[in-house]
C-alpha cells in the first residue's frame, strides 16, 4: 500500500518535470538555426520523426520491418510530383504522400502481418524492393534521375517556405505534430494494447483481442508518419530520388533507433541527430564516414545494450531505487 502510494504520489511531480523538460528542449529547438546550420538541423528533424515512425513499429509493437523505406521514398516521391508537376501547395502535397504512404503500409502490412518474426521481416524487405523497382521504372520517377527542383512553393498561400528560417520552422512544426501523435499513441488504450502484444501475443488473444487488427493498425500509423517525413524531406530538399526506397535507407533507420534506444521516445531523436551529425561534419574528411558509423553501432551493441538513451533511463531508475 505505501508502495503504491508513493506512486501515486510522484505522478504529479513527473509530469510536471516532463512538461518542463519538453518546454525547454522546445525553445532550444527554436533558437537551434541561430546556431547550426539550419538545412542540417531539418535534415534532422526530417530522420527523426522517420526513426520516431520506425520505433513506434518495433518498440511498441515489437515488429522489426526491413522495408520502411518503401513508406519514405514513396512519400517523398507523391509530395514531390504534386508540387512539381501538379503545382499543388506544399503541405497539400506533403499529405498527398502521407496518404499514399498509409495506403501502401495498408497493402504491405495485410500480407506481412500474417507471419512473425524474420519472415515478417523478410516480407517486408521483399516488398519494398518490389516497390523500388518500380519505382526505377515508371515514367513519372525519372528513374535514376529522380524528381529534382521541387519548388518549395507558399504554405497556404501566403507563407513563404523559400526562406530557410521559414522552412525551418514549418519543418520543426511537422516534426512535433508527427511526435506529439505518436506519443499519444502510444499513451492511449489503443497503445497500451500494442505494449501487451509485444510482451505476450498469446495472452492478447486469449484476453480477446484481435491482435491481426491492431498490428495492421499500428503498422499502417507507422507508415503514415514516415510518409510525413518523407513528404516533408521532399519539400526541404526540393527532391526526390532512389536513395530514399532503397533497402540501405531502412537500415539506416534500424540504425538510427537502435543507436537511440529501442522502446524509448527520444531514443530515436538521439540516434538520428548523431548519425546526421556525423554524416554532415565528416563529409569532407578522409576517414570513411560509415566505418565510424559502423564503430560506434558495434560499441553500442556491446557496451549499451538499451541504446544511448535506454542506458541512461535505466541508470536513472536504479539511482531511484537506491534512493528510495
Amino acid at each position: 500500500m505505501a508502495v503504491g502510494t508513493q506512486y501515486l504520489a510522484e505522478q504529479p511531480r513527473l509530469r510536471t518535470s516532463s512538461m518542463v523538460l519538453g518546454a525547454v528542449a522546445i525553445a532550444a529547438l527554436m533558437a537551434a538555426p541561430f546556431f547550426f546550420y539550419p538545412v542540417m538541423l531539418m535534415s534532422v528533424l526530417c530522420f527523426a520523426l522517420f526513426a520516431c515512425a520506425f520505433n513506434l513499429l518495433i518498440g511498441y509493437v515489437g515488429l522489426l520491418s526491413f522495408g520502411h523505406a518503401a513508406f519514405f521514398g514513396g512519400a517523398a516521391y507523391f509530395t514531390a510530383h504534386a508540387a512539381k508537376v501538379w503545382g499543388w501547395e506544399p503541405l497539400t502535397a506533403i499529405l498527398l504522400g502521407v496518404a499514399g504512404a498509409a495506403v501502401m503500409g495498408l497493402v504491405i502490412g495485410f500480407v506481412a502481418i500474417r507471419r512473425q518474426g524474420i519472415y515478417f521481416a523478410m516480407i517486408t524487405l521483399a516488398l519494398s524492393q518490389m516497390f523500388a523497382f518500380i519505382c526505377l521504372q515508371v515514367p513519372f520517377t525519372h528513374g535514376e534521375d529522380g524528381i529534382q527542383g521541387v519548388p518549395r512553393g507558399h504554405l497556404l498561400g501566403f507563407i513563404d517556405l523559400n526562406q530557410p528560417l521559414t522552412m525551418y520552422y514549418v519543418t520543426l512544426a511537422i516534426f512535433l505534430f508527427g511526435f506529439f501523435s505518436i506519443w499519444r499513441i502510444v499513451n492511449s488504450p489503443f497503445g497500451n494494447i500494442l505494449k501487451a502484444i509485444r510482451e505476450n501475443e498469446r495472452r492478447a488473444v486469449s484476453l480477446g483481442y484481435r491482435v491481426d487488427r491492431y498490428k495492421l493498425g499500428a503498422f499502417v500509423m507507422s507508415a503514415a508518419l514516415a510518409g510525413l517525413a518523407g513528404g516533408t524531406k521532399a519539400i526541404v530538399f526540393q527532391f526526390a530520388t532512389l536513395t530514399d526506397v532503397q533497402w540501405q535507407m531502412s537500415g539506416e533507420v534500424i540504425l538510427m533507433t537502435l543507436l537511440g534506444g529501442i522502446g524509448t521516445m527520444i531514443g530515436p531523436i538521439v540516434g538520428a541527430g548523431l548519425v546526421i551529425a556525423l554524416q554532415n561534419y565528416l563529409a569532407a574528411s578522409a576517414f570513411p564516414v560509415t566505418v565510424l558509423i559502423g564503430i560506434i553501432f558495434v560499441i553500442c551493441v556491446l557496451l549499451f545494450r538499451r541504446g544511448i538513451v535506454g542506458e541512461v533511463l535505466e541508470l536513472m531508475r536504479r539511482r531511484g531505487k537506491n534512493a528510495s
